[in-house]
């Protein structure tokens, strides 16, 4: 189990992490799609609009006789050697203007008017296939209209766009993000909801109790034939174990008949050892049969809910197998811290219970020393020996159906299976503490 944990991902964190990135993956794409229909819609000059006007705005000044003109600066002298076919127009608002390279022709009438743009795209002339810009910079001088082109280098349009749009959708990533990682997880939880339902309905499923099948409603389709086809092994599982147990039912009915012939014979027999034996051993076939006919009807119980006093049935128990211990060579006693505990139970198994437990610590405790009944306020029932103990690899193993200690052990090893079952059913605990000192085992109810 553990390993498995180890190994197979939580459903719900690989959905909401792979969500979350889809979503951040589709955010992303729609940002630089945007940014990629910009370049398409805008001028292609836009990765360099602004490096020449950032230049050609540093160069801006007016001569001691206040006329506009560009000074050479080493930046200025820098982008036309790069750009061998670089040519602008830069003008003022009131008209007064400076021009480098060739102008091509068909932009040669708008060079005067360059004063009147504020921003403008020029292009799809018949003449060129020279694509110009106008740009509006603020300079030592005032406002500047600067129409360019020429550009040996257009850069990448797309990251430029990107670089000054970056206001928008970093503040659109730092809402969404935390959003999206908040949001997303609790979608799917609700969304797994049901499927964390139905696993914790199936892990409260008991091997004897019939008839529970996990619920399909409100399951993801995707799920439900999953849970329909545990639901149908469910099925074939109880109608299987059914049948075993109406079998061993009517074997373990069957064999009363041939016991009780058998015990009849024998007790016409002569009186010797023989004799002795076989019906020793015809007893313990007679209670190997209806420990077999507890065992089962047991799964059947239905009277769960009466009322009943576990100290008058505990007293009784110990009233009804004191002379077998006794005549087995230990001594018997019985206490408890209350007068009277009542509880909600099975007025017929709880008495088989205790008996069983008492049985088997008559049966391995040594034949010597006292067994301890007793009945605490807090409905725990303890039956001691002092006997030589349970070997620490059989303490679990005890309580499993036709398990014995020894191969010699008498009895069929259902006793303390019977047990165990009964107080399962009452939604009990049993639990077993040994050592050399002797073997105490405690019902919990």
């Amino acid at each position: 189990m553990h390993v498995a944990n180890r190994l197979d991902p939580s459903l719900w964190w690989k959905l909401s992490w792979q969500l979350s990135l889809v979503i951040v993956a589709v955010i992303a794409a729609v940002i630089i799609g945007l940014c990629v229909y910009g370049a398409m819609i805008l001028s292609p000059n836009v990765a360099v609009e602004d490096k020449i006007s950032a230049v050609l705005a540093e160069a801006v000044e007016r001569d001691p006789q206040g006329k506009f003109q560009l000074r050479d600066t080493p930046k200025l002298r820098s982008l036309k050697t790069q750009n061998s076919g670089l040519w602008y127009v830069a003008a003022t608002t009131d008209g007064a203007s400076v021009s480098y390279g060739t102008v091509p022709v068909p932009y040669a009438e708008v060079a005067p008017l360059v004063h009147l743009f504020q921003d403008a795209d020029i292009r799809g002339s018949a003449g060129t296939n020279e694509i110009a810009s106008v740009e509006n910079v603020e300079t030592v001088v005032g406002e500047v209209r600067i129409l360019s082109g020429g550009f040996a280098d257009k850069g990448w349009p797309v990251l430029t766009l990107l670089a000054s749009t970056y206001p928008i959708y970093v503040s659109l990533i730092a809402i969404a993000l935390p959003a999206i990682f908040l949001a997303v997880p609790r979608i799917v939880a609700r969304a797994l909801a049901g499927v964390s339902d139905v696993a914790h309905k199936a892990s409260q499923i008991e091997p004897r109790r019939y008839g529970v099948r996990l619920p399909v409603d409100g399951i993801p389709k995707e799920v439900a034939p999953l849970v329909i086809a545990f639901n149908g092994t469910l099925e074939r599982l109880e109608n299987e174990f059914r049948k075993r147990q109406r079998f061993l039912i009517d074997a373990a009915h069957e064999l009363r008949t041939p016991i009780a012939i058998m015990q009849t014979r024998i007790d016409g027999m002569p009186e010797n050892q023989d004799r002795r034996r076989l019906l020793a051993d015809v007893a313990r076939l007679a209670e190997t049969a209806e420990q077999l006919l507890d065992f089962e009807r047991n799964d059947q119980a239905t009277d769960l809910h009466g009322r009943v006093d576990l100290v008058e049935i505990a007293r009784t128990v110990v009233a009804d197998l004191a002379p077998l211990a006794i005549a087995a060579g230990y001594q018997i006693s019985f206490q408890s811290e209350v007068e009277s505990l009542e509880r909600r139970g099975s007025p017929s198994a709880l008495p088989r219970a205790i008996s069983n437990l008492v049985r088997n610590a008559i049966d391995h405790g040594g034949n010597t020393g006292m067994i301890t009944i007793s009945v605490s306020a807090d409905a725990e029932i303890n039956v001691a020996d002092e006997g030589p103990g349970i070997p620490a690899e059989h303490r679990e193993l005890v309580f499993e159906p036709f398990y014995r200690v020894t191969p010699r052990s008498t009895g069929a090893g259902l006793g303390l299976s019977l047990v165990k079952q009964i107080v399962a059913n009452h939604r009990g605990q049993v639990c077993m503490t040994s050592s050399t000192a002797g073997t105490q085992v405690a019902i919990r109810l």
